[in-house]
């Protein structure tokens, strides 16, 4: 499945023009994503590669992300990957609320593809036990930082005001458990 993230309509982007998304599960529990990012990229501010490790404040530059939220439930799950190899993932009991260090089954893989026309970031994510629930809302994102200090922000879709990408209204694709392979 192909989707395709907007650029949020206060923070324009001047050196990505698109943002598309694919994801497919490998096996049980274990989502494959891909983020493609289309333009003349060479003002795009990578960061430079780094051994593969949990790490807080990637979205302080270029990083994409995954939310993800059980329908019924309040609490939801963010995890943020970064070009360089670096990650992160975090458990909310509600809207920005009770965040800790979330547990995963192993490190994500994280792989970069760059071009001068493109940036695309694939990752492979074992989901944890806690994410268990045949109906899952997702929000894919990203943030895109310019060597000039810009940033971009994209969404599926996008709450009014400022850019928020833990707000409900950005939890608008419904992804299929892993237990329902």
């Amino acid at each position: 499945m192909r989707l395709s993230l907007q650029c949020h309509p206060l923070t324009p982007a001047s050196v990505v023009d698109e943002i598309s998304l694919t994801y497919e599960w490998k096996s049980h529990g274990t989502l494959c994503l891909r983020y493609h990012a289309e333009g003349l990229l060479h003002d795009l501010d990578l960061p430079g590669g780094a051994a593969a490790k949990r790490t807080d404040g990637l979205w302080k530059t270029t990083c994409f992300e995954l939310f993800l939220q059980e329908s019924s439930a309040n609490r939801y799950c963010e995890f943020n990957f970064s070009p360089s190899s670096l990650w992160a993932a975090y458990q909310f009991s509600d809207y920005r609320n009770g965040m800790k260090n979330l547990q995963l089954p192993k490190a994500p893989e994280i792989h970069l593809d760059f071009s001068d026309s493109h940036a695309a970031i694939e990752v492979t994510l074992a989901l944890p036990d806690i994410l268990g629930s045949p109906s899952l809302k997702a929000s894919f994102s990203a943030v895109i930082a310019e060597k000039n200090g810009v940033k971009s922000y994209w969404a599926l879709s996008h709450p009014p005001g400022k850019p928020d990408f833990h707000h409900g209204d950005c939890f608008t694709h419904q992804l299929k458990a892993a237990g329902n392979l």
